[in-house]
């Protein structure tokens, strides 16, 4: 099908400066890290509306990283705070900051279901 045929597209605000993109498990949500604001938002894709967000304590940046295999935490770098950011998904809080040093860009968590790699933070499927 051409592009031209896909239809409308419209805007899902999520948050101050979205950058990654993470699918859960389950496939019914996607994880959206707002890197401006301190967030992340929770997409359910069924309806394309944002379900949560959830925001870091005093701010934050988090930046790229990866859903656990069980599919039960988002662990984040925060890019411009030198910590690792770690929310609760099944429960949608955030959980703790771990500290790591300067500028960490990019998390990835393995083990990891999946056979083929999607994406530069080990996004298999």
């Amino acid at each position: 099908m051409p592009a031209n045929k896909f239809g409308t597209f419209g805007f899902i605000h999520t948050g101050i400066e979205a950058h990654g993109l993470y699918v859960t498990r389950d496939s019914k949500y996607m994880v959206i890290s707002n890197r401006g604001e301190g967030s992340i938002s929770l997409l359910r894709f069924s309806d394309n509306k944002i379900v949560a967000k959830i925001k870091i304590p005093g701010g934050g940046s988090p930046d790229m990283g990866g859903i656990t295999a069980d599919g039960k935490q988002f662990w984040v770098s925060g890019r411009y705070n030198g910590v690792v950011y770690v929310f609760d998904l099944e429960h949608r809080k955030f959980l703790k900051s771990i500290k790591v040093g300067k500028e960490p860009h990019g998390l990835a968590l393995y083990p990891q279901p999946g056979r083929y790699s999607l994406g530069h933070t080990g996004i298999l499927r």
